[in-house]
């Protein structure tokens, strides 16, 4: 791998050796100094490693942002969701509402896909890398501390040739020296011959001493010439290898870490494609049509059409008549005005004040079709509370055998009371259950196709024992915001033209009493016009239902007004004047 190398004896640059190699297929780069090599390297793969923590904490960030999100969506979701038992809930009927909720649903999930890209992305990544790093420094620490270790050695090594081949030097020098002293010594006829011999002895040891530095230098040579060859031939390279191994790891390492990253985001795609189909296949399932058709239930009132309003004919000395089923007896909360001293007793008015409290129990206050509704959402709650108490019961029912079979697991007289309980509360729910249910059969009974007479009621005053009513049931049926009862704020009332019919029918005698009838239910007469019953009290008829479902009874002489037909029993008199007999 690598080539020759070259030493120069006998001289030194700066302390520090040439490379002299070729090779150009590793970082061991010719003509430089390696120590240089190293310092560079060292920063080189100290960058590397900083490019590394700096990925790792990229896609720390990443996380973070992506686990922010989600959960952001989720409580943008959770924020919209209807609330349970509450208005909202019933709004989720129509097709938008559903399609808005598929919405928050499909977001849900599109926020668990961010989710599984956080998590994955710790994972596989952060997790991965950060444990690549630890491992990727003791390796880094590892080679280079090699590499320090193997240039003091060479250092050492090259100091240790210094050294001898300076005593060499030396000892070559003081050879020479006491070779020309002991040349002089034994040409000068003077000196005696005892001290030409010293001059010879000390000649020989000094030449000897050269030798033997010789010889020293020429192993330490050889010996260095040898650790060289080692050092930048083997040792070096091998070091510089194992870094160069380390960084182009640490390369591809950090490539593949990017293609999961890219693969983690790919994995989901699908998922939230799923997720976005399901928004436009929401988004698809909106009805106009159905909404619509949903409306009109909700707050169809069932009442017909007012009739046409008839022809008053102010030229003719004629009684003057208001059609009861035109539009102006809804606005009209008034009535004639009493003639001094007349007998006007019997001319009742129900309804004319609004009953600012809870509504009646039997919703008779609403439209009929959304009294039905309210009467029909009344029974499934109280049948779904009935079947819950029936649940407990069985439950505890089935305890008590379990305790009877094991008594050392619980007392079995402890249940009864309990059970007693419950039983108590199942028959109040059931005996609430048939009240509503009487009133909804008695508004599905009358739903159904009105007779011309009742649906124009027009209002004439042909008989002196209807016109009352008739005009109490279309106030009740035809007031403007679908209810039976008036604003009490309104203080101006209609006046009626006063005329000779007024004047006998506020003389006219009692209604005469046409049957009986059984007070059913307790009912209590809040608003005018009504009369206060009491369970199982019998009273007298005057005036049967005429299809608005109240019916006119009388307690005694002071005493009378109307009653919801389904808190009765009638029993008509067959011989009465008009009578008419119940099925």
């Amino acid at each position: 791998m690598f080539g020759s190398m070259m030493v120069e004896h006998g001289s030194k640059c700066s302390g520090r050796l040439w490379i002299l190699d070729t090779a150009l297929d590793t970082w061991y780069v010719p003509g430089q100094f390696i120590q240089d090599q190293f310092d560079n390297l060292e920063k080189h793969t100290q960058w590397g490693i900083d490019v590394l923590e700096k990925y790792i904490k990229f896609v720390k960030e990443r996380t973070e942002i992506e686990i922010s999100y989600a959960k952001q969506l989720r409580n943008l979701s959770k924020k919209y969701q209807p609330k349970k038992n509450s208005k909202e809930e019933d709004e989720y009927k129509y097709t938008s509402c559903k399609a808005f909720l598929a919405t928050l649903n499909e977001m849900n999930d599109y926020a668990g896909q961010h989710e599984v890209v956080s998590e994955n992305m710790t994972s596989q990544i952060t997790a991965e890398l950060t444990r690549f790093v630890q491992e990727l420094k003791q390796e880094r620490k590892l080679n280079f501390h090699d590499g320090r270790k193997a240039q003091q050695n060479i250092e050492t090594s090259w100091k240790q040739l210094e050294a001898s081949k300076r005593r060499f030097e030396r000892d070559c020098k003081e050879a020479d020296r006491a070779q020309q002293y002991f040349e002089k010594m034994d040409a000068d006829i003077n000196v005696t011959k005892a001290d030409v011999e010293k001059a010879r002895q000390q000649a020989q040891i000094r030449h000897q001493m050269a030798d033997d530095s010789k010889g020293e230098y020429s192993s330490i040579l050889q010996k260095f010439n040898h650790e060289q060859h080692e050092h930048y031939h083997t040792h070096i390279p091998n070091i510089f290898q194992k870094i160069q191994q380390m960084e182009e790891k640490r390369i591809v390492r950090i490539g593949e870490c990017m293609k999961t990253y890219a693969e983690v985001d790919r994995q989901v795609i699908p998922i939230i494609v799923k997720c976005l189909d399901g928004i436009t296949k929401a988004a698809e399932s909106i009805d106009q049509k159905n909404d619509s058709q949903l409306v009109i239930e909700a707050f169809k009132s069932g009442f017909e059409p007012p009739g046409d309003i008839d022809f008053e004919d102010f030229t003719q000395p004629m009684k003057r008549t208001v059609s009861e089923s035109s539009l102006s007896n809804s606005r009209w909360d008034g009535k004639s005005e009493p003639k001094p001293g007349s007998k006007s007793k019997g001319k009742l008015w129900p309804f004319i004040k609004k009953n600012k409290g809870g509504g009646p129990e039997d919703f008779s206050n609403l439209p009929p079709e959304q009294r039905r509704k309210k009467l029909q959402q009344k029974v499934d709650e109280l049948n779904k509370d009935v079947q819950k108490e029936m649940d407990q019961r069985d439950a505890l029912t089935k305890m008590k055998d379990v305790y009877i079979k094991n008594p050392q697991m619980g007392d079995a007289a402890s249940v009864d009371h309990k059970l007693a309980e419950l039983g108590q509360n199942m028959e109040k729910l059931r005996l609430e259950a048939q009240k509503f249910e009487g009133w909804l059969a008695e508004v599905e009974g009358r739903l159904p196709v009105r007779t011309e007479q009742t649906r124009r009621q027009s209002g004439m005053y042909d008989t002196q024992n209807t016109s009352a009513v008739n005009n109490c049931v279309q106030d009740r049926e035809s007031s403007p915001d679908g209810s039976y009862t008036e604003d009490q704020s309104q203080e101006s009332e209609m006046k009626v033209p006063v005329t000779e019919f007024d004047d006998e029918f506020d003389d006219e005698e009692p209604l005469p009493t046409i049957g009986t009838c059984k007070a059913l239910y307790t009912f209590e007469g809040q608003n005018e016009g009504t009369i206060s019953v009491t369970e199982g009290e019998m009273l007298y008829v005057i005036e049967e239902d005429k299809g608005d479902g109240w019916t006119r009874i009388r307690r005694n002489e002071d005493e009378e007004g109307y009653v919801p037909t389904s808190y009765v029993e009638v029993y008509l008199d067959k011989n009465a004047k008009g009578a008419m007999t119940y099925i």
